[in-house]
């Protein structure tokens, strides 16, 4: 049966609909940046996406061509997330979507290295006669958070960020959003196929300890 990291690191993929801390270890993922609008039609967002998956796909995909990675097992591709910012504003204004910027990400399985990444992009470069330029490794140690899985659509995430916020602060915590530690989101359902009141996002906000 292929490994599932939803289902193996459930404190990261699978928390209850009721805040709690994290403490997230460094790992590796495919990434690509950009801004704007995502629900725009052309938006860069959309385009993001179609890069990731195509790469994760690849990579999971290695073990039927002539390419050995070691270490390699059989694997789900874990889901897709997101690191959203806008500039001067700590958190998300939802109402300023054009302002939005990001990095996707998909995790990277901890036996890629930096040298099957770079296969990889060649070789769906070959393959899909697509420009991945865009598409990064990126390594993220996100440390301290407080985290909450949120139902339903992605512009009520206030109220659940509302008392992820109050959560953390009965506890002896603030937030702690920089230029380096970011809104991030882990979506669990594809809303294509979900209806939105239905919809599984894990929201997680970085934080440090009062004083700390």
């Amino acid at each position: 049966m292929a490994f599932d990291y939803k289902k193996e690191y459930k404190e990261f993929y699978m928390p209850k609909n009721k805040p709690s801390i994290v403490t997230v270890p460094k790992m590796n993922y495919i990434a690509v940046r950009g801004k704007g609008n995502p629900n725009d039609e052309d938006s860069e967002y959309k385009k993001s996406i179609g890069l990731l998956y195509a790469i994760a796909f690849t990579i999971k995909m290695s073990y039927k061509g002539n390419y050995n990675i070691d270490g390699y097992f059989q694997y789900v591709v874990p889901p897709l997330e997101g690191f959203w910012w806008q500039d001067n504003t700590e958190g998300i204004d939802y109402n300023r979507k054009d302002d939005m910027q990001f990095i996707s990400i998909i995790r990277l399985p901890d036996f890629v290295t930096k040298k099957d990444f770079d296969w990889a992009i060649e070789e769906a470069t070959k393959k899909k006669n697509t420009d991945f330029s865009k598409v990064e490794f990126l390594t993220y140690d996100e440390g301290l958070c407080v985290q909450c899985m949120h139902i339903g659509s992605y512009d009520d995430e206030p109220a659940t960020i509302n008392l992820m916020h109050k959560f953390m602060e009965e506890n002896g915590y603030e937030l702690d959003i920089t230029n380096t530690r970011f809104h991030h989101e882990i979506y669990l359902s594809d809303p294509r196929r979900c209806d939105v009141s239905k919809l599984k996002t894990v929201v997680r906000h970085p934080i440090k300890k009062i004083n700390g």
